[in-house]
């Protein structure tokens, strides 16, 4: 290698880390949840897989949790399994936390894991807090409505629906205009339209279910868009999902929510529901459909290999043949060059592909990912270690009889009832049908309710936003979904997002999910709302499991968001011989711009 691509080479990490060095570093700072309810046994911080109170759910001993702590703080992993008391039962194995020191590990791209962060969560007591908390209730009633019911035309369920849109809009929080993290809303009012939406640009228009959920592009099989199947070089993939049994929930009896929280693996006892054996937390029938209810999205974020889906969408835009950004669009051969002096386009002879191509695209929505993971993990444990809602639906359950117990709650968990009392009731009468016993549970969707790490952030979700983010930023936001015009004989009446339609379209389920429908759009999806609903989708279909609140969503969206974008400014600075620039729409609307020079 010559001297001078070695000094060269060397620069260019030294810019990068430069950079990455120069970047604004903000503070970590959480609700201070666990500091004021230390006393109360640690009751508003994760504690799932430590031993629990039979009588308030609660930690038995303060001081486990204390040696929880501890071990993440120091990040070494054996001392989790050495110094951390644990229950067992001999029925059944025991769930292991899952990677609580990966916050602590290093990238030689991209934003530190330490260098991102999320302000602080809802905090018990507030109004945002419980509106979430009864979010999460809500649409847990709601399972098995069909998703084209939450879409401003209704149908099936929208009873329900309204019934939860009544209850959720009589809250405080709405009342006040949502003082906190953004949401969709008409008027000030949660409508059908808008309620459990994602709050980004595109998120409340059209079908509720992103179209890169459930269309496909035209296969080497001879499938195309409305099959629903996602080409993957000489192989296919199939956007149906198993359909997990209609009304089979979890957790809705004390003893079954005390053994999750107890860390028991109660997939491997065999104990689902009327003692039927559980595959992996869920019981599935008949043939695999398109998503079509929350909690066949539910059963999609249970399974997903957690950067699939931006993976998928990145397929079918390749498939579509869907214009790159303006701003490099022609380093890749995507678009013609153009003389200004004979006003004509010119056919380029170089194309991208290991540059500014498919497989690279392809390499980085997916590489991106694990940026992601280190860095949430990070404010999972080391900074918030905040509840899964699972268990805050325990302290609900109890609320009494931990408010007796300890003083120094102010009788927070019996006001906490009293701001969602109109849900509670609704929840109790949902178990007392469905399993028995009026309680106060969170119905899960998944027998082992949440996974093994605490809620905020979430996983999901900054994934979702880190690998969204690098599809935005490589495709041309504006596009429209629909049919192509005549503008050449090969690609017209093609279905995919262009530039130039003739008609605005979209796909929704029929027959139970059975086959997709081609509709006219009034007005036309475009790829930024698109991709951000998708981001949305999968975010919130974890909330529809009953694993996540949408602060999870909201804040982490946005860290996935930061996270890509500093690895796509560092990257920049690798590709020095052709001027670029990038122009990414954000979750909040604004307009981030990144130039190779």
């Amino acid at each position: 290698m010559p001297k001078d691509r070695i000094e060269s080479a060397y620069r260019v990490r030294v810019e990068a880390a430069n950079a990455a060095k120069n970047r604004h570093h903000p503070p970590h700072k959480a609700n201070r949840d666990e500091q004021r309810y230390a006393s109360v046994h640690y009751a508003m911080s994760f504690t799932k897989g430590l031993d629990h109170d039979a009588t308030t759910g609660l930690v038995v001993d303060p001081t486990h949790f204390d040696a929880f702590r501890t071990c993440i703080d120091e990040g070494w992993v054996e001392p989790f399994t050495s110094r951390v008391p644990v229950p067992t039962d001999p029925e059944c194995g025991r769930r292991k936390w899952e990677a609580p020191t990966a916050g602590v590990a290093y990238d030689l791209q991209g934003p530190d894991a330490q260098a991102v962060t999320m302000p602080p969560a809802p905090e018990l007591c507030s109004d945002e807090l419980a509106f979430e908390m009864a979010e999460v209730y809500e649409i847990a009633l709601l399972r098995d409505v069909p998703l084209t019911s939450f879409d401003a035309g209704g149908g099936a369920g929208e009873a329900d629906i309204d019934a939860a849109l009544g209850r959720l809009n009589g809250m405080d929080y709405v009342a006040n205009a949502f003082p906190g993290r953004a949401r969709a809303n008409d008027g000030g009012q949660l409508t059908r339209q808008t309620i459990f939406r994602g709050s980004s640009p595109g998120c409340d228009l059209g079908p509720y279910l992103s179209q890169f959920m459930i269309m496909g592009n035209d296969t080497l099989a001879g499938s195309s868009v409305a099959d629903g199947f996602v080409s993957y070089g000489a192989q296919r993939i199939d956007q149906r999902v198993p359909v997990a049994i209609p009304g089979q929930d979890h957790m809705q009896l004390w003893q079954d929510w005390l053994d999750v929280q107890q860390g028991f693996d109660v997939n491997s006892a065999g104990k689902g529901k009327n003692n039927k054996p559980c595959s992996a937390g869920q019981n599935f029938q008949d043939a695999p459909r398109f998503i079509c209810t929350p909690r066949d999205l539910a059963t999609y974020v249970h399974y997903d290999a957690l950067y699939q889906a931006y993976l998928n969408a990145t397929l079918i835009l390749l498939g579509h043949g869907a214009p790159f950004d303006p701003g490099f669009a022609k380093l890749s051969g995507m678009r013609d060059m153009f003389n200004p002096i004979t006003n004509a386009r010119v056919p380029q002879n170089a194309g991208g592909f290991a540059l500014y191509g498919g497989p690279h695209i392809l390499t980085l929505v997916t590489e991106v990912a694990t940026r992601a993971l280190k860095a949430v993990r990070y404010q999972k444990f080391n900074n918030h270690l905040r509840l899964r809602p699972e268990a805050l639906a325990g302290r609900v359950h109890r609320a009494s009889e931990i408010d007796a117990a300890f003083p120094a709650t102010c009788g927070a968990f019996e006001k906490l009832h009293e701001q969602m009392k109109e849900t509670v009731h609704a929840v109790k009468d949902f178990n007392k049908k469905t399993c028995g016993e009026a309680t106060a549970l969170l119905p899960m969707a998944f027998a082992e309710g949440s996974p093994m790490h605490p809620t905020y952030g979430a996983g999901h979700a900054t994934v979702a936003g880190a690998c969204t983010t690098i599809v935005k930023a490589y495709f041309d936001t504006g596009a429209v979904l629909g049919t192509k015009k005549t503008d050449d004989g090969c690609s017209a009446g093609r279905i995919g997002f262009f530039h130039d339609i003739e008609e605005a379209i979209h796909f929704q389920t029929v027959d139970k999910g059975e086959a997709l429908e081609r509709c006219a759009s009034p007005c036309p999806l475009t790829l930024e709302g698109e991709l951000n609903k998708l981001a949305a989708n999968i975010s919130i279909g974890r909330n529809m499991a009953g694993v996540h609140y949408f602060s999870d969503y909201y804040d982490s969206l946005r860290m996935g968001e930061a996270i890509a974008i500093g690895m796509l400014e560092e990257q920049a600075l690798c590709y020095p011989t052709d001027d670029f620039v990038m122009s990414i729409p954000t979750f909040d609307g604004d307009l981030v711009r990144i130039g190779a020079k």
